[in-house]
């Protein structure tokens, strides 16, 4: 979840909301890859939720970590985040420990970047007996063992979601991803980009999918982090059918975020509650919990990050079909989309492969990659087929690039060889040597 943004000052014209997307636009030259990770913390000796506060907590990780140069963001008397050398540490609801990381030139140096966060967290972590899983959603814990942190943002938000949809509250708290930030050059390379991502998030959802458990038991789905992503709002997650429409820009981008309701504004260092309320109302200075008061672009910034389509537009792109994984898998998630969407000839033939599904197809397929992973399809499109061949089309965009990224879709290309995603492997074990005892996930799907 996002920090408050800085967007700018006051909207005087209803044109600046398309202008910020616009202002992304970068030539190739300036391209970057931001790459984002949740993870869950959890106490050797009771396999716990890491809790925020304490002698072994979060707060004692945030307190380690100002030794390496970090700098701590806080929430009145909180420390919510950290932040160095553009790159950020921040708190999902649950205490998920997220690393947002600055935006870099290789998909080898995002790997260096995810190596030496590790070996810092990992420093101040083993000493209290505390580590991290990646993996798509909690595999025991409920929702009342879950810790809440003091977030306002979270706040609201546990309350909105608790009377809307049916699975907010457990994406907040017991959900983890990883997910890449891509940029584009122009409005038309972002609408090719977007359509891309969207239709083929299915393949990294399934490629991706590591979270069959849930609550201590088999929960039916390969990736229950997508399952829940299907259960929670419709008027601000989904697969955007209308980004495949003519005429598709950043103004019809901008349309829909209008029309999905608030949860809040940002003033003071307080988030004010202004659930179910209209952005359209709040240009006009009509909104109920600021009477009088008009909106300024960090409003609008903060405004965008409440919606949670597959794939979103802000100042760059950001795929979001992904469950966590083991250290190789949150590399290969980068690797995998900059291979499609940094090389032209590699995104011109990605385009050509998912352009005849119609809406339907994508959406089946989305519910498809849930349940089945790479076993799954939806009107007669397989899901391993459509798999195999988008990354061998990133594969071909890795070696243009010339950096020896390709190396790093090695997971991706094992699966594929294998048929089988880390959920698979990991029901083999449930149902194997494991012999039914969740408890060996924990070890098993540690960082």
């Amino acid at each position: 979840m996002s920090i408050p943004q800085s967007g700018g000052g006051p909207i005087e014209d209803f044109a600046q909301l398309a202008t910020l997307l616009e202002s992304g636009c970068k030539p190739q030259s300036d391209w970057r890859i931001g790459t984002e990770h949740e993870k869950f913390g959890w106490l050797t000796d009771t396999r716990r939720p890491l809790p925020y506060a304490g002698t072994r907590s979060i707060s004692a990780l945030f307190t380690g970590l100002e030794r390496f140069g970090w700098t701590p963001i806080r929430e009145g008397d909180n420390v919510i985040g950290m932040t160095r050398n553009d790159a950020n540490i921040s708190l999902e609801p649950g205490g998920q420990f997220e690393l947002s990381g600055a935006p870099l030139s290789s998909v080898t140096g995002v790997a260096a970047e995810l190596q030496n966060h590790l070996d810092e967290v990992r420093s101040i972590a083993d000493p209290l007996g505390i580590r991290f899983m990646g993996i798509g959603a909690a595999p025991e814990w409920r929702g009342e063992d879950m810790p809440v942190m003091p977030k306002g943002r979270y706040r609201l938000m546990t309350d909105y979601m608790g009377r809307v949809g049916t699975h907010g509250t457990q994406m907040m708290y017991r959900s983890c991803t990883v997910q890449v930030n891509l940029d584009y050059a122009s409005e038309a390379d972002m609408v090719k980009k977007l359509r891309v991502a969207l239709a083929l998030q299915p393949v990294a959802t399934a490629l991706f999918a590591s979270s069959p458990f849930f609550e201590g038991k088999l929960n039916g789905h390969k990736s229950w982090r997508s399952r829940i992503w299907r259960g929670l709002d419709n008027s601000r997650t989904g697969m955007l059918p209308f980004a495949f429409d003519e005429g598709f820009g950043f103004q019809a981008y901008v349309d829909w975020v209008l029309d999905v309701p608030m949860y809040f504004v940002y003033r003071d260092g307080k988030y004010i509650n202004a659930l179910g309320q209209s952005f359209r109302a709040f240009l006009k200075g009509e909104l109920p919990a600021l009477p009088g008061e008009k909106p300024t672009l960090s409003d609008w910034a903060d405004h965008m990050t409440t919606v949670f389509p597959e794939a979103r537009v802000k100042k760059y792109i950001e795929m979001r079909g992904a469950d966590c994984g083991d250290q190789a898998h949150i590399v290969a998630l980068p690797a995998f989309w900059v291979g499609l969407m940094y090389n032209q000839t590699a995104l011109d033939a990605a385009w050509g492969l998912i352009k005849g599904l119609d809406a339907a197809t994508r959406e089946g397929l989305r519910v498809a990659a849930s349940v089945s992973a790479l076993q799954g399809q939806a009107e007669g499109v397989k899901l391993l087929d459509l798999a195999r061949a988008a990354v061998g089309l990133s594969h071909a965009g890795l070696v243009a690039r010339g950096l020896g990224e390709e190396r790093l879709l090695a997971p991706l290309v094992q699966s594929l060889a294998a048929e089988e995603a880390q959920a698979d492997r990991w029901l083999k074990l449930y149902h194997g040597a494991w012999g039914g005892d969740l408890s060996r996930i924990y070890e098993a799907a540690s960082l």
